[in-house]
């Protein structure tokens, strides 16, 4: 191609950016019952305002716009909320509103084409796995008989602990052990098994870890393809092509682990030797539980939809969790009065014959 037929050509595309930013922002130059509006740039909107971190970056804008706000991240609309009485009147008389989830590329690949609960839109089928998660995984009673998976990680965790303190210059990172406690107590309700730690690491663990992180990363980052949907056209940085390649991981793992359970449950039902504890034993498991719910309801838990809910249970309450266990102990080390209150106040309640 000669020069002045990529000069013509990139003039074109110039001028084809310069219409699209008119028309995707020229509502925000007459704002009708919007919240206050930042200043915005042509094309990318608000998105120069975001900086690390960016629950510091919004907490500024809020101080300097009011405590709700509007902000556009390329063609995405993003309501800013501060105040807790705004909060409560959206997720209350506002809450179907609300209730959508934006398509996305992690949402497309990652979660079964935005399937899963964390990425579903409001709907019957949302509705379905809402009920299924509070009345059959995590009611009380289903909580109640995990006491003892959650009892034998912690004691399992302290017993690591104790061993590495003994080490000479000991070293603990309490963010890998935190990690390792949340995904053993998850996969154990989930599937039965441990996958986390030196005792249990084996091929299956290692891929299971090492396609967690990827997923997380690719979830976590700032996926530009989300923003500007022409640059899915050329897949910019490659994202979906690493999305393709992991969603094709993690299927094969989750439906190893219903084929596993289906197969063992099959074999447990056909033996007439197995006693009934040990059949109500098989039954204890996440999967299991679907696995029985699909012999009066097929048509809703399909091995997709199982996979979906092991993918949210296990990436929601692992992460979460670990997190949330890693804050708390920097917390009460940069605060050794609160972490002595605490200590006292285990010590008299609780005890140390527990664990």
């Amino acid at each position: 191609m000669e020069v002045a037929q990529w000069l013509n050509l990139a003039v074109l595309v110039g001028v084809l950016f310069v219409f699209a930013a008119k028309f995707t922002f020229h509502k925000l130059g007459n704002p009708k019952n919007l919240p206050p509006i930042p200043p915005t740039r042509p094309i990318i909107g608000h998105l120069h305002l975001v900086k690390q971190p960016v629950h510091q970056t919004l907490h500024e804008l809020s101080l300097r716009y009011g405590d709700i706000l509007f902000l556009q991240y390329g063609t995405r609309k993003v309501l800013v909320i501060s105040s807790p009485s705004a909060v409560e009147e959206c997720f209350t008389r506002n809450d179907v509103i609300f209730a959508n989830r934006p398509h996305s590329l992690a949402g497309k690949h990652l979660n079964y084409n935005s399937s899963t609960m964390g990425f579903s839109s409001y709907s019957d089928h949302w509705r379905n796995l809402r009920r299924l998660t509070t009345t059959e995984l995590f009611s009380t009673s289903r909580t109640a008989m995990f006491s003892g998976i959650r009892t034998e990680e912690v004691r399992l965790l302290l017993k690591q602990l104790f061993q590495d303190s003994r080490r000479e210059s000991a070293k603990v990172l309490l963010t890998s052990k935190f990690l390792e406690l949340t995904f053993n107590n998850m996969m154990r309700m989930i599937a039965g098994k441990r996958y986390y730690g030196k005792a249990v690491m084996d091929q299956e663990g290692e891929l299971l870890q090492d396609t967690i992180k990827e997923m997380e990363a690719l979830r976590g980052s700032s996926n530009l393809n989300d923003y500007f949907p022409v640059l899915q056209w050329v897949d910019y940085q490659g994202v979906e092509k690493r999305m393709l390649r992991l969603k094709k991981k993690m299927d094969k793992f989750l439906q190893a682990l219903i084929e596993e359970h289906r197969k063992a449950r099959s074999d447990s039902y056909s033996s007439e030797n197995l006693s009934d504890a040990s059949k109500q034993k098989r039954n204890m498991t996440l999967i299991d539980v679907m696995l029985s719910l699909k012999e009066t309801e097929p048509e809703f838990y399909t091995d997709q939809t199982i996979k979906g809910v092991i993918l949210s249970t296990l990436t929601a309450g692992s992460q979460t969790s670990a997190a949330t266990l890693d804050w708390a102990m920097s917390l009460l080390l940069n605060h050794p009065e609160a972490m002595q209150k605490a200590f006292a106040e285990i010590e008299a309640v609780v005890g140390q014959e527990t664990y």
